[in-house]
């Protein structure tokens, strides 16, 4: 079932406005969601929104406010955030185009698929599609989305665009004043071209199918085990196989396996190559023998 868009507004280039819409990039359908239960009596946990003094309370009967002091609010309905008249809640407006590489990857934070929104969009939506691409930038804007001003960056996928909402630059923490606890080490040469020998080894295109979630695989494991009331088939960790117990040692055991697998590789391959070569002699000499007789 295709997504539905929860945004609808316009993507503004200058004067050029295009209609578009957003989608989520990604899902959480592989999410466990797992509840509070009461042992007891199995019955799910359930909270209630209490006033301390007041007790429980409708949800009719609730506002927003802000503490500017301690236990005094200002009170704002929301209402009256609707009513701002800011430009930028239903307008996307591309202010800067960066290079690709530009944005710090700490910056990023959630992606979403940006589509045109009818047939008038069509045009204006796939020239710049194609301008972005051509140039290799990224244009940068900011908009409202559920309640909070976001910058974003919208750059070229597939045939369409996309749109990542960045982080704020007050919401980044700095990485030098933990990084400068990290003790100086005198790098051993063997050591770093055995990692990099390594690393050339690994190296790869990035594909995520690849990976799976063993973590989740496990909790379904545990579930559809007490469901069919068995015991669990869960894989657990080879003893030791975590320990290293000197980097110049598991350096060199690394690149020896590595090194194994690419022998054996390369043996069945010769080995297959070698019985090819003896079945087509011991064919070519039957023939001769038949031709002969």
């Amino acid at each position: 079932m295709a997504p539905r868009a929860f945004w609808t507004g316009h993507l503004r280039l200058s004067l050029v406005n295009i209609p578009v819409k957003l989608y989520p990039a990604t899902t959480s359908e592989r999410a466990i969601a797992l509840h509070q239960i009461h042992e007891p009596s199995g019955q799910r946990i359930r909270y209630q929104k209490v006033a301390p003094g007041v007790g429980p309370v409708e949800n009719e009967e609730i506002t927003k406010g802000y503490e500017y002091e301690k236990g005094k609010y200002v009170l704002i309905d929301p209402k009256e955030i609707d009513e701002l008249k800011l430009q930028s809640k239903q307008t996307i407006e591309l202010v800067r185009f960066v290079d690709e590489d530009a944005i710090d990857t700490r910056y990023f934070e959630t992606p979403y698929y940006l589509l045109p929104d009818g047939e008038l969009a069509d045009e204006g939506y796939v020239i710049l599609q194609k301008a972005l691409k051509d140039t290799g930038k990224i244009g940068v804007g900011q908009f409202i989305l559920r309640g909070h001003g976001n910058i974003v960056a919208i750059k070229p996928l597939g045939k369409g665009l996309m749109l990542e909402v960045l982080r704020h630059a007050n919401e980044v923490r700095a990485a030098e004043p933990l990084f400068k606890d990290i003790n100086e080490v005198k790098v051993d040469k063997e050591a770093l071209d055995l990692a990099k020998e390594l690393i050339k080894r690994k190296a790869g295109k990035f594909e995520p199918e690849q990976f799976k979630d063993e973590y989740n695989e496990a909790v379904w494991e545990l579930i559809n085990a007490k469901l069919e009331h068995r015991a669990p088939e869960i894989v657990t960790e080879l003893p030791g196989s975590a320990k290293v117990i000197n980097i110049m040692d598991a350096l060199k055991k690394s690149v020896q396996q590595g090194k194994g697998g690419a022998a054996a590789k390369t043996a069945a391959k010769r080995g297959a190559a070698s019985a090819k070569s003896s079945n087509g002699k011991k064919t070519a000499k039957g023939a001769a023998r038949r031709k002969s007789a």
